[in-house]
Formats: structure tokens, sequence, C-alpha cells
């Protein structure tokens, strides 16, 4: 029995991961070409349950991408994610966007404007800005969606 024990175990713990690698929810982030903060939100996400891909845009091409989904100039951050028919803008910790495919509201998606140290992706070192992420309505008014304090 002990023979079979650990092939066992080793056959179970193969298949967790690969079913827990099916439900990972994708997710594209465009960005702009070698941006740090962006890869380090993408890990943030794969972290979190998220199979993130990117795609690299440049300069204008980027910003009329944004706008063209709907973000409204105001809530413009350095990338911007498509994830089940919503649109994620800027530095959104993962369980933000959890909840947003959970509750399902009728909105653009989420944003958290410019880029606040803290956030995922902008978490280098002990400081940390408070910030909100926001909610984008389908007019382009926005809400306040989920709030985090600073230190």
């Amino acid at each position: 029995m002990s023979r079979l024990a650990k092939p066992l175990a080793f056959a179970f713990l193969l298949a967790t991961a690969t079913q827990a690698a099916a439900e990972a929810t994708e997710i594209e982030v465009f960005k702009t070409n070698g941006c740090g903060c962006c890869l380090a939100w993408m890990e943030h996400l794969q972290e979190n349950g998220f199979s993130p891909t990117g795609e690299d845009m440049f300069g204008g091409a980027l910003v009329r991408f944004k706008l063209d989904k709907g973000v409204p100039q105001k809530m413009v951050s350095c990338h911007t994610a498509l994830v089940d028919g919503y649109v994620i803008e800027g530095h959104v910790p993962a369980r933000e966007i959890q909840r947003l495919l959970t509750d399902r509201p009728e909105a653009v998606g989420l944003a958290v404007p410019d880029m606040p140290l803290g956030s995922p992706g902008m978490d280098f070192g002990k400081r940390r800005d408070a910030y909100d992420v926001f909610l984008i309505r389908q007019d382009g008014s926005t809400e306040v969606f989920a709030s985090y304090p600073g230190n």
C-alpha cells in the first residue's frame, strides 16, 4: 500500500493543480512595452486566480483604446484590462475584480486612477497611499466601489 500512496498522492496533486489552472479567469492586459508596474500587477492577478495575457500598445493607441472602451479621462492610469465583459483600468486589486465578476453590476468596469503607491503592482516598500477603486457606470459617472487606507 505504501508504494501506491506516493503515486496516488502525486496524481491527486497534479489533478488539483490542473483543475485550478483551468478555472483561472482569463484577463487581457493592454499596456506599454517594458512597464514594470504593469508586469507586477499581472503577477498579482496570477497569484489571485486570474490568467493574464499582455498586449503591448504604443502611446496614442493605448489612450484611444481606453477612451473607446468607456474609461473617463479622469480615471485613466497606465494599463487597461478586459475581463468577462468589463474594463479594468489601472492598479485594481484582484479581490475587487473578483467581487465585480460575482456581483455583475451594470457598469463599464473598475478603475484606480493614477498610480497610487501601495496598490497592487505599485507596492514598492512600506509606504501606502490611500486610494479608492471606482465603479465606472455606463453613463460615464463613477462611484466609490472600495477604499484602501494609507499609512
